[in-house]
């Protein structure tokens, strides 16, 4: 926790426990039990994401920031301490909303198509956050706190989806195939950050062939078709 922050966290949302731990880590918000201060928090959250598409949080000030909420300043301050931990605030949220959209599509999507809607899930939602994530990726090449939730997060996700594959093949992935899938998502990972802060082409991240390349390396690497029983799917087939 940062020097002087707070250790506690928001409430009010169904976090795993590794996402609790990791938001708990990232974003020292004071505890938040009443509805309208649940809504003025809400409503500062959102508009910070909103402000991130078309500008840098740093040039953006905060009365500014209040404004556009629908806020005073003295409403901003009595949730937050500082920009940083309004910033810290916006990573625990990314990390809550991304923990629901995983779930949902392990719990939801079948098998033929569930690595196509990963990455297509992944791909829709760096792009359209960019600047917010692009601010994260700075931000934790300058201090390793602020990436380690973010990697618990992951660690998570892939344990996750080694556990539905698991039950699909019928029996415990050995060592190798669980280094093959982890390795799938850093591979995944990797392309959408670079694409995000260097868009080094061939193929743009804005690309529908991006989307369907990426989903298809994802399967090779992680040999999901092999280890569920299935054909490759309509856009990993797509070259």
């Amino acid at each position: 926790m940062p020097p002087g922050g707070r250790a506690e966290t928001e409430c009010g949302f169904p976090y795993s426990r590794n996402v609790a731990i990791a938001a708990d880590a990232v974003s020292p918000v004071r505890r938040i039990k009443q509805p309208r201060s649940r809504k003025t928090y809400d409503a500062l959250i959102e508009t910070g994401f909103k402000l991130l598409e078309q500008n840098d949080l740093e040039s953006v000030p905060i009365a500014e920031l209040a404004k556009a909420a629908g806020y005073s300043v003295g409403a901003f301050y009595a949730r937050f301490q500082s920009k940083d931990e309004f910033f810290n605030a916006l990573i625990a949220h990314h990390l809550e909303q991304r923990a629901r959209a995983r779930d949902q599509l392990l719990s939801k999507a079948p098998d033929h198509s569930l690595i196509d809607e990963l990455i297509s899930d992944f791909v829709a939602y760096y792009w359209n956050r960019r600047r917010f994530w692009r601010a994260v990726l700075a931000r934790s090449s300058h201090d390793a706190r602020v990436w380690e939730p973010i990697r618990q997060d992951g660690r998570e996700f892939d344990n996750k989806l080694m556990d539905r594959m698991m039950q699909r093949a019928g029996r415990p992935l050995t060592e190798r195939e669980r280094t093959n899938v982890s390795f799938a998502f850093q591979l995944a990972r990797g392309t959408i950050n670079n694409a995000i802060l260097n868009r080094p082409g061939p193929i743009f991240i804005g690309h529908d062939l991006f989307v369907r390349n990426l989903a298809r390396a994802f399967r090779l690497v992680s040999d999901y078709d092999r280890l569920i029983g299935i054909g490759g799917s309509e856009l990993g087939s797509t070259p």
